[in-house]
């Protein structure tokens, strides 16, 4: 019977191609609006690295201004000092632990025809790969010695490998960077976390580094310092060193800390190291230092911001609107249909009946509205992509279970707006109608 009603549903979105077209563009015009928001919302606020973003935590400590708080929140600063990224970190309290740095500097390929070029430097700790779970297609992780040691090693990604060594295993090159010779410990396969969470200061959707190498480099080298640098004085001593020395903050820390208890025993040292900070003359603040997981740290950050929650609202209301002009149009279609209707329930059609074989129509017409909304979403969301260049392809892609939402939803809306219209269809009187004829 429903197969039979389906028939009778496609001829007659057939027998009227105009009305049925305007019902489905409507419906379409609606779904792919709302899947453009709400792809995007979704793909900002996923979890980047689910399987353990429950045993990351981002480390805040308060060392700001005592007459003025860092954030209207009463939060901490988002980023460490100098001093205190390298004093947490070598006092080894975490399962994991790694500082971190964005920088930049001017890469000399070995081969002499090609130019040198800037580069992005993701200056970090060895912990950093396995903490994140970084792929690696060749080589491995500097090791820990070579963080102690000061040592010139670098890894590359994926795309910079390709770019100075044409896809080859570079493992043990060495590479001009800066000014000085690196040696390659290892290479990146493609890795680019959405959002780009270990460090939200710098761009939740900015793509990753180029090259990761030791922080333990950068006072030895004077290696540039980029992103966010934020002050709440001047630095007592002139130069780079004087830079690193204050009290300014620019480096990022996260920690791995596998069950609350390891948790709770951190967050008492941090408790403690700022303490004993306060007798050195530091932090003139209240305690309030933070351990925040990845969503949390996340939400903090605000990474889906009001304008994009603001956006899935008005997209829901669009089709709200969209639903309307489909009634409207569903009780157009239907009234026309009115004698046939008459006549089907003369010969025996029973309300129910009558009520199925529409709703279904409605169904129909959603389906058809789905799926020209899924191509409405594609071209919407590549206008999106175009805003965040090569980010886009992380940020703006529609996986199974969005399409299969985008066509539940369709169908849903389809069916709510069929209600009504269905329901006056089941009203006609079938002989007022055949008196009528």
């Amino acid at each position: 019977m429903i197969s039979y009603y389906m028939k009778l549903a496609l001829l007659s979105l057939k027998r009227n191609p105009l009305l049925s077209g305007l019902m489905v563009l409507a419906i379409g015009l609606g779904v792919g609006a709302c899947m453009t928001i709400i792809t995007v919302n979704y793909l900002m606020s996923a979890d980047p690295i689910p399987q353990k973003s429950d045993q990351l935590f981002y480390v805040q400590v308060d060392s700001w201004d005592p007459h003025e708080s860092r954030d209207e929140r009463n939060l901490p600063p988002d980023q460490l000092t100098w001093t205190d990224a390298t004093n947490l970190m070598a006092a080894k309290r975490a399962y994991r632990q790694a500082a971190m740095a964005s920088s930049g500097g001017v890469v000399e390929p070995a081969d002499a025809d090609a130019k040198p070029f800037n580069a992005s430097i993701r200056l970090t700790y060895q912990d950093f790969f396995a903490m994140f779970e970084v792929p690696f297609l060749y080589g491995s992780p500097w090791s820990a010695e070579d963080d102690a040691n000061e040592r010139q090693v670098v890894v590359l990604s994926k795309a910079m490998n390709d770019k100075i060594f044409g896809g080859s295993d570079s493992t043990g090159q060495t590479l001009r960077i800066t000014g000085n010779l690196f040696t390659v410990a290892g290479v990146l396969d493609h890795w680019q976390p959405v959002p780009r969470f270990y460090d939200l200061t710098t761009g939740a959707f900015n793509t990753s580094e180029d090259l990761f190498m030791p922080l333990s480099l950068k006072m030895p080298l004077e290696l540039d310092s980029s992103g966010n640098v934020n002050c709440w004085k001047e630095p007592e001593e002139p130069g780079f060193k004087g830079f690193l020395l204050s009290e300014c903050v620019n480096f990022q820390m996260w920690v791995e800390l596998p069950d609350a208890g390891d948790k709770a025993e951190y967050q008492a040292f941090l408790n403690n190291y700022v303490n004993t900070q306060k007798e050195l003359g530091r932090f003139p603040r209240p305690l309030n230092n933070r351990l925040s997981d990845v969503m949390q740290w996340m939400e903090i950050q605000e990474v889906v911001a009001d304008d994009a929650r603001i956006m899935l609202w008005l997209s829901f209301m669009f089709l709200a609107v969209c639903l309307l002009n489909t009634i409207a149009l569903l009780l157009a279609k239907f009234s026309a249909k009115a004698p046939e209707i008459g006549l089907r329930r003369a010969i025996g059609a029973s309300r129910k009946e009558v009520f199925i074989q529409h709703l279904l129509e409605a169904g129909s017409i959603g389906l058809l509205g789905g799926l020209l909304g899924l191509a409405l979403a594609l071209l919407g969301l590549q206008g999106v992509g175009a805003l965040y260049g090569e980010f886009a392809d992380n940020l703006t892609s529609l996986d199974l279970p969005l399409v299969l939402l985008a066509l539940l939803l369709a169908l849903i809306a389809s069916l709510l707006a069929g209600l009504y219209p269905t329901w006056r269809a089941c009203q006609v009187n079938p002989s007022q109608q055949l008196k009528s004829q």
